[in-house]
């Protein structure tokens, strides 16, 4: 009785001090925001966690690492990524982090009735976001974004006042125009020699290499001593280092400028040495060990130049490695260096100078790829991978002056970039006595350097100087950002120095922004490449029942008739092309062309017919100008 009376008293003090029994809807909502807190908690942690393994990773991964290198890869498409360091990826960050947010789980499951769960969870969520400021801060710091950021909003004409346009100048071409084999060698130096030869080790790791700078032109004068490329901003990472050098630019521009997986153009309006040796009527290939889409090296030497594309997808589809064989980035340069021998001779059959563009992949980083061939000789293994580049280098040089095609070929070897190995030249960069410079060499040129003094150079000049190398007179020595190294002209290295050049090139620059948007490309290039028609057709179906059809070509393209030498019409009804047939387009006066289809070449086959008009150019290249299908009744 008296247990009642003190309830009842209970209820009348708290309904006078207005207190009110917690409504259903409030114990919900209280519900709801302790699993908001307890989700909220588990996320911020474990975002802490993923956010400091993945910056220790990146950096012991990419060693001076730069942020317009990150911006681009950031935004480039992810095809054809070395599996091994995505998988390396997930077991140092994701698993750990997957792990970390169980254990957290389980932890707040077990506690969710104590009363200190909620220190507890403070205590967690004030850790991880004091983790992730100071992992913001290094990475800040390390990744020099705050410059970056001021670079980017500080305008620079240096680029616009320093490019020379290559359309602008007159390239003149030998009359028996020179093979190239142009070998990117993946993160090659000159620093990986020893001392008394330019290098910075102790012992030379890369004997065959040194020897061939030393016995052919690296632009150092009368010393022996190895002369190499600086890699300037915008030029650190392989597309960058390709870009470089053939456009004589760097790959240096914003992000919305520079959306690699929308994008369906690379640099329109820039011209290369793809689109210069495509002109002069050059069969040009890419051939690489890994997948071409990477980094959009595809896209740039398909539109520039209008490249075959042999990469580690067109080994497989043809052949030449099993389905599922995957090393590295694809297939070794054991493999890549045997291809190359057969295409040069198969290239070397044909009429038209070629371009062999080559890059090697065993010594990326971290560490490089140990294939059956590398020695054991060195206490390091990317030094033993280094040496066995640098072999099977020399090895394949001595097999091109063997062959018969050689006299008229020229052969560059360069360095794509410095190495991004987090160690091995770790001691050289904190003693801070060496300047590093990617390999490079010049073999056959049919030039001779003007000046005997030791240049300093940037991989820029690698552009006009190939040019050069191949006997192409160049009015003024200059193209893009590139000097003719043949010439006396001077770099812009030699002219206004290391820091100048490359403070400026990290700055904003619109004019090197319109040149990535702006669409300067030549009919002909477009026309060649299948990007637009170089004529029009028209057929006439009246004549079937007679068994032919009449073809007139008209408004051929001026981009092309001053190389043509005439028209063919190839025609086929199956696929395969196993009855295709070749057709003469005779001209007339007016510069247009008629031909006739025979019907009574295919039996009188009715169906679809698959009908191309063909230009054959003077120099026996041919490609088509239009494509239709018509429908024979």
């Amino acid at each position: 009785m008296q247990n009642n009376s003190s309830k009842r008293r209970e209820k009348r003090r708290k309904r006078k001090m207005g207190e009110k029994q917690p409504s259903k809807w409030k114990e919900i909502l209280l519900k709801i925001l302790y699993w908001v807190g307890e989700i909220l908690t588990v996320f911020i942690a474990g975002l802490s966690v993923l956010l400091a393994l993945s910056v220790r990773w990146m950096f012991a991964t990419w060693t001076n690492l730069s942020m317009d290198e990150l911006v681009y890869h950031l935004t480039a498409p992810l095809d054809g990524t070395n599996t091994d360091m995505i998988w390396d990826y997930v077991r140092v960050c994701a698993v750990p982090t997957i792990l970390v947010i169980f254990f957290l789980i389980l932890i707040l499951i077990a506690w969710r009735k104590k009363e200190k769960v909620h220190l507890f969870r403070g205590i967690i969520n004030l850790v991880a976001l004091v983790g992730i400021i100071v992992m913001l801060g290094y990475t800040w710091t390390e990744l020099g974004v705050g410059d970056y950021l001021k670079d980017q909003n500080t305008e620079s004409k240096f680029i616009e006042d320093e490019y020379v346009d290559p359309t602008d100048v007159e390239v003149v071409f030998p009359e028996q125009k020179r093979n190239l084999i142009y070998i990117f060698l993946e993160s090659m130096e000159t620093t990986y020699s020893d001392v008394d030869d330019g290098g910075a080790f102790d012992e030379n790791v890369i004997p065959e290499l040194t020897e061939i700078a030393q016995t052919n032109e690296d632009f150092s004068g009368a010393d022996p001593k190895l002369n190499g490329g600086y890699s300037l901003a915008g030029t650190t990472w392989t597309m960058g280092a390709m870009f470089a050098q053939t456009s004589g630019l760097p790959l240096n521009i914003s992000i919305s400028a520079n959306d690699m997986d929308t994008q369906d153009s690379f640099f329109p309006g820039v011209t290369t040495l793809g689109d210069i040796l495509s002109d002069a009527g050059y069969t040009q290939t890419l051939l690489i060990g890994s997948e071409a889409q990477f980094g959009g090296r595809k896209l740039y030497f398909q539109e520039h130049g209008n490249y075959e594309m042999e990469d580690y997808s067109y080994a497989i589809e043809n052949g030449l490695i099993p389905s599922d064989y995957k090393v590295w980035w694809g297939y070794e340069d054991q493999k890549l260096f045997e291809f190359a021998k057969e295409k040069l001779l198969q290239l070397s059959q044909g009429d038209e100078p070629f371009n062999l563009t080559m890059l090697t992949v065993d010594t990326h980083f971290e560490d490089g790829y140990v294939c059956e061939q590398c020695p054991t000789e060195y206490d390091t293994q990317y030094s033993n991978v280094m040496a066995c580049s640098s072999r099977q280098v020399g090895e394949f040089l001595k097999w091109i002056q063997q062959q018969d095609f050689y006299e008229n070929t020229t052969i560059v070897i360069s360095g794509d970039h410095p190495t991004m190995d987090s160690d091995y030249c770790a001691e050289i960069d904190q003693e801070g006595n060496y300047d590093r410079r990617v390999f490079t060499a010049y073999i056959n040129a049919a030039a001779y350097a003007q000046d005997q003094q030791e240049r300093t150079y940037s991989t820029f000049d690698n552009f006009p100087t190939t040019l050069a190398a191949l006997g192409v007179q160049i009015d003024g020595d200059r193209l893009g950002l590139g000097t003719n190294l043949f010439s006396g002209t001077k770099t812009l290295l030699e002219e206004f120095g290391n820091s100048k050049v490359n403070a400026e090139l990290k700055k904003k620059s619109e004019f090197i922004e319109k040149l990535s948007a702006m669409d300067k490309t030549n009919d002909a290039l477009l026309i060649r490449e299948g990007k637009m028609n170089g004529a029009d057709a028209d057929i006439d179906m009246t004549h079937v029942a007679e068994g032919y059809i009449p073809v007139a070509v008209t408004n051929v393209s001026d981009s092309i008739v001053n190389n043509l030498q005439g028209l063919v019409l190839t025609v086929w009804t199956e696929d395969g092309q196993a009855d295709v047939t070749w057709y003469e387009l005779n001209p007339d006066e007016e510069g247009n062309y008629a031909g006739v289809i025979d019907l009574s070449r295919f039996n009188y086959k009715p169906g679809t017919y698959y009908v191309n008009v063909r230009a054959v150019e003077q120099s026996k290249r041919e490609y088509d100008i239009n494509c239709m299908e018509i429908n024979v009744p």
